[in-house]
């Protein structure tokens, strides 16, 4: 009868392997990682936590679950308004990278220094995750090179060509002279608190 094995610890050293390293170990870095011996007993680990949904096979190779790779439980939702009964239920698990960025090759982040946008919900210290490569639209929140310095700002076109609107009143509204140059779109904001 085979040995019961307490998969959550194992499971666990793989994720802290890939948040290290940037990837799954390899089967003979596994024999440290585990304290085995034998290759053997590092697949039949593995046919295991691939059976419990911690690992997969992808093209032969292994892949690391969404649940080791940064995954944040989902536990339901929540009303903004008058409180109401609610009780904690697992509905999935979310990668925050994979929710907030559709195209990591295409996207960056930048840090906010001023509350030009602070209408818009975006305060300095804010982080905002930026779509290069994007044609904007009208009301959409970009990043911009106006004559020469870089700013965010609500995309808009009128008659007299592109304006560039803050959300603050205390701030105008810029229309380039020179030239303009669009960075992206802010596709996300992330505040710690």
């Amino acid at each position: 009868m085979p040995r019961t094995i307490n998969l959550q610890p194992k499971a666990a050293l793989l994720q802290q392997y890939f948040r290290r390293e940037g990837r799954a170990p390899s089967y003979a870095e596994m024999l440290t990682l585990f304290g085995y011996r034998s290759k053997n007993a590092v697949h039949g680990l593995l046919a295991r936590l691939q059976q419990a949904g911690y690992i997969r096979k992808n093209r032969g190779k292994l892949a690391l679950a969404k649940r080791l790779t940064g995954a944040v439980k989902m536990l339901g939702a929540v009303q903004a308004g008058f409180p109401s009964p609610a009780g904690e239920e697992l509905v999935d698990t979310i990668n925050l990278e994979e929710f907030l960025v559709q195209r990591p090759e295409a996207t960056y982040m930048l840090t906010v220094s001023d509350d030009s946008m602070m209408d818009a919900g975006i305060y300095p210290g804010d982080i905002i995750l930026v779509e290069k490569g994007v044609t904007p639209q009208p009301h959409d929140i970009v990043l911009a090179q106006v004559d020469d310095e870089w700013t965010i700002k609500y995309f808009d076109q009128d008659i007299q060509g592109v304006c560039l609107v803050p959300a603050n009143a205390k701030y105008k509204a810029i229309r380039p002279t020179r030239s303009l140059i669009i960075g992206g779109i802010v596709r996300a904001v992330i505040r710690k608190y």
